[in-house]
C-alpha cells in the first residue's frame, strides 16, 4: 500500500461539511468507505440529500432518480421534475463582499463585489435577450480568463442559453472545429491578449472565425476594436443596457455547456452537458470533497477552454471567492524563468485552495524554486492537482519545498463528465503517489479483461451506476450513437473511461496512464506514467514520451527524451534509465530504443500526445494538428526509426 505522507488532525476535519453530511446521513465520518457504498447503492437517497445539504436553488420536484432497466446507465433520469438555473445558484451571494479576484502575469489585480458581478451579468443578459438568445441557443466565447468571460457564461445561463468556449490562443481552424460545430448566435472575443509576457494580436483570426461561423448574428469585441468582420459587430461596453437580474429556470437535463475533446485523433467531439448534472456534481465536489467554505478563496490555474475553468467557477455556488488568473504560470524575465506569480497570489490574497498541474510542480522543482522560502503560504489549506498522474517523488518535493501544513490530493475525471471519478476527502490521509478515494456518488470499479472487479491489480477505470453529470449527448448527427460508442461500446451499460489504474487495499488508487496509450510488449500491459515517473527524476531529462512500435506480431517500447539545457544524451544515461526501470518497475518496462527529441508534443490544454508522436514516427498522418500547442515538435519524430538509437 502507498506510504502515508500527511495525516489531517482531527480538529481540522471534524467541522468540515463532509463530516456533517456523514453524521446527518447516519455514518461515522471516519467510515468514508461505508459512506461511499451508501452513495452508490441508494442513488435517490444520496442525491436528494446532496441537493438539500448544499442548498440548491430551484424547484426540486417529487422524483429524484428514475431507473431504466433496459438501459441502466444511459436511460436513467435524475430529478426529472426539477426546474433550476445555474447562474441563479452561482450568483447567490449579494452585497459588497469580494467574490472575484482578477489577476495576471503582469501583476494586475482587480476585485469585483457580489453586487457588481450581478449588475454586469444583468447588463450582458439584456444584450443577449435583445440579440434573440433564449433557451437552448448557443453563445460562444473566445476570451482569456478574466471577468468578462465569466460574465458571458453567467449571462448565457441566466437566459437559459448554452455556453461554449475556446481559449484565444487556439488557431482559427481549431476554433471553427469546435465552436463552429454548434452555430452560436452571439460570439464574444478578445482581439488582443497577453501570454508569456508578450502581447499577441489575434484580431485577424477572430475576423476569419466570425466570417466563417454559420448562423452567427453578432460579434462582441472585448478590448480594442481592431477586428474586421462582415457580421454585425459591437463593443463590449455597448452590449446590453442596465437591467434587473432575472433567471430563466430550465429542466434538470436542459443543456448548459458544450465542451470539446482534445481532437488529437480527429475532429473534436462536442459533448453536450446538462444544467442540473453539472451544477449538482460540482457543488458536491466543492462543498464535500474539497472542503470549500463560505469566504474561502480558490484559484485553479486554467484557461477558458478546459473543464477545470467551469469547475473553478462553480466555487461561487459554495460561497467562495474565485480567483481568475490570465497568462502563463511561469514566464521568462531577463533571461530567467520566473514561477512566482501564483505563490504571490496565495500570499497577497490569502488563498485557501490552489489547483495546479504536476507538470507545473515539476518545472518549479527543475528551477530549484522553493515557494515556502519566499512567501507566506499559511492561509493555504489545500493544494490540488489534475491533468496527469502525480509522480510519487513529487509528493516528497511538495511537502518539502511548498509546506507541510496543507492537505493535498489529485483529482481525476474529465471533460466527459464535468467532474471527478477520483478525488479526496478532508478526513483521509495523503498517500505517496496515490489518489485518495473514489468520489461520492460515483460507482467506480477497476475491472480486468474479464469484466471482474480487482484489487491490487491493474485494470480499467469503469463506472457501473448512473450519475447526474453524464453527458446529454454529443452534438451533431448521430450524436447519441457516437456518445454510446465512446463510453459503452466495450462494456454494455458500463461506463469505460479509458484510464488504467490500480485500487489498493486501503482504498487509494494509482493511475498508470490512458488506456489508449497503454504499452503492450510481450502481451503485458504497461502504463506510460510508470515510465515517466522514473525518467522525470533524472536532472538531465527535461521531459519524455513513450509509445509502442510494432515489431512483427509484438511491439517494443520507444522512449523519447527532451534533454535539459546543456545535458547530453549518452550511452551511460541510457543504461541508467534502463537499470532504473528494470529495478523500480519491471523488465517489461525497459525501452528497446531511446531517442532524443527537441520537444514533447502537448495539447493546448497541457496533456502529452503520445498518439501524435507515434503516428509521426510511423509515417502515418497526424490528424487535427490544430489541437496541439506545439505541432512543429512532430518534425523530430518523423523518420525516427531511421535514426540511431541509444
Amino acid at each position: 500500500m502507498p506510504e502515508i505522507v500527511w495525516t489531517p488532525s482531527e480538529d481540522r476535519w471534524q467541522d468540515s461539511a463532509l463530516a456533517r453530511f456523514a453524521r446527518e446521513s447516519g455514518f461515522d465520518p471516519r467510515d468514508y468507505a461505508g459512506l461511499h457504498r451508501w452513495s452508490i447503492s441508494d442513488l435517490s437517497g444520496f442525491w436528494s440529500k446532496v441537493w438539500d445539504f448544499v442548498g440548491v436553488i430551484g424547484d426540486k420536484g417529487e422524483r429524484v432518480f428514475v431507473p431504466n432497466d433496459d438501459a441502466w446507465m444511459t436511460g436513467a433520469r435524475f430529478f426529472p421534475d426539477a426546474r433550476i438555473n445555474l447562474a441563479e445558484n452561482f450568483l447567490r451571494q449579494t452585497g459588497d463582499e469580494v467574490v472575484i479576484v482578477e489577476a495576471d502575469e503582469t501583476g494586475h489585480r482587480a476585485h469585483v463585489t457580489a453586487d457588481e458581478l450581478r449588475a454586469r451579468v444583468a447588463k450582458c443578459a439584456d444584450g443577449l435577450r435583445a440579440a434573440g438568445v433564449g433557451q437552448g441557443d448557443r453563445v460562444g466565447a473566445v476570451l482569456p480568463n478574466r471577468t468578462e468571460a465569466l460574465v458571458t457564461l453567467l449571462a448565457t445561463a441566466a437566459v437559459g442559453g448554452v455556453w461554449t468556449s475556446c481559449s484565444p490562443d487556439f488557431g482559427a481552424a481549431a476554433i471553427l472545429d469546435r465552436i463552429g460545430q454548434v452555430e452560436p448566435k452571439v460570439l464574444f472575443a478578445a482581439p488582443r491578449i497577453t501570454y508569456g509576457g508578450k502581447p499577441v494580436d489575434v484580431s485577424d483570426r477572430i475576423g476569419e472565425v466570425a466570417d466563417q461561423m454559420p448562423g452567427l448574428a453578432r460579434l462582441v469585441l472585448v478590448g480594442e476594436n481592431t477586428t474586421k468582420a462582415q457580421v454585425p459587430t459591437v463593443a463590449w461596453e455597448e452590449f446590453g443596457q442596465k437591467a434587473d437580474l432575472t433567471f430563466t429556470r430550465v429542466p434538470f437535463d436542459a443543456p448548459i455547456y458544450v465542451m470539446y475533446t482534445s481532437g488529437t485523433t480527429g475532429k473534436p467531439k462536442a459533448i453536450v452537458h446538462k444544467t442540473g448534472g453539472v451544477l449538482l456534481t460540482m457543488i458536491k465536489e466543492h462543498v464535500l470533497h474539497v472542503d470549500v467554505r463560505p469566504g474561502d478563496r480558490v484559484l485553479w490555474y486554467s484557461n477558458t477552454a478546459w473543464m477545470m475553468y467551469h469547475w473553478l467557477m462553480s466555487g461561487l455556488a459554495a460561497g467562495a471567492t474565485v480567483v481568475l488568473y490570465d497568462g502563463a504560470p511561469v514566464v521568462k524575465r531577463d533571461g530567467e524563468l520566473d514561477g512566482t506569480m501564483l505563490w504571490q497570489l496565495v500570499q497577497d490574497e490569502r488563498l485557501t485552495h490552489l489547483g495546479i498541474s504536476p507538470k507545473y510542480l515539476s518545472t518549479l522543482s527543475d528551477m530549484g524554486f522553493r515557494p515556502r522560502d519566499h512567501y507566506d503560504l499559511a492561509s493555504l489549506r489545500w493544494l490540488l492537482a489534475s491533468g496527469s498522474p502525480m509522480a510519487p517523488y513529487q509528493y516528497d518535493w511538495m511537502y518539502d519545498a511548498v509546506g507541510d501544513h496543507f492537505g493535498f490530493f489529485s483529482i481525476s475525471g474529465g471533460t466527459d463528465l464535468m467532474g471527478c471519478f477520483l478525488t479526496g476527502a478532508p478526513m483521509l490521509p495523503v498517500r505517496r503517489g496515490a489518489l485518495m478515494a473514489k468520489a461520492l456518488g460515483m460507482a467506480v470499479q477497476v475491472l480486468d479483461d474479464r469484466g471482474v472487479a480487482v484489487i491490487d491489480r491493474p485494470g480499467e477505470l469503469c463506472c457501473t451506476e448512473p450519475f447526474p453529470s453524464m453527458p446529454l449527448t454529443f452534438w451533431g448527427e448521430d450524436g447519441d450513437a457516437r456518445y454510446h460508442r465512446a463510453y459503452f461500446e466495450d462494456r454494455t451499460q458500463v461506463w469505460t473511461h479509458g484510464d488504467r489504474l490500480t485500487e489498493h487495499l486501503d482504498g487509494s488508487l494509482t493511475i498508470h496512464g490512458r488506456s489508449d496509450f497503454t504499452l503492450n510488449p510481450g502481451g503485458v500491459r504497461i502504463g506510460t506514467a510508470d515510465i515517466y515517473n522514473v525518467c522525470e527524476r533524472l536532472p538531465q531529462v527535461a521531459d519524455c514520451l513513450a509509445f509502442g512500435r510494432p515489431v512483427g506480431d509484438d511491439e517494443e517500447i520507444v522512449l523519447c527524451l527532451q534533454m535539459a539545457g546543456g545535458a547530453a544524451a549518452t550511452s551511460e544515461l541510457a543504461k541508467e534509465i534502463r537499470t532504473r526501470l528494470r529495478q523500480e518497475c519491471s523488465p517489461r518496462h525497459v525501452p528497446a530504443a531511446i531517442y532524443t527529441v527537441g520537444a514533447v508534443p502537448y495539447t493546448i490544454s497541457g496533456k502529452r500526445v503520445e498518439g501524435a508522436a507515434k503516428s509521426a514516427a510511423l509515417g502515418e498522418e497526424v490528424r487535427n494538428k490544430a489541437s496541439l500547442a506545439n505541432p512543429e515538435s512532430l518534425g523530430d519524430y518523423a523518420g525516427l526509426s531511421q535514426r540511431e538509437a541509444l
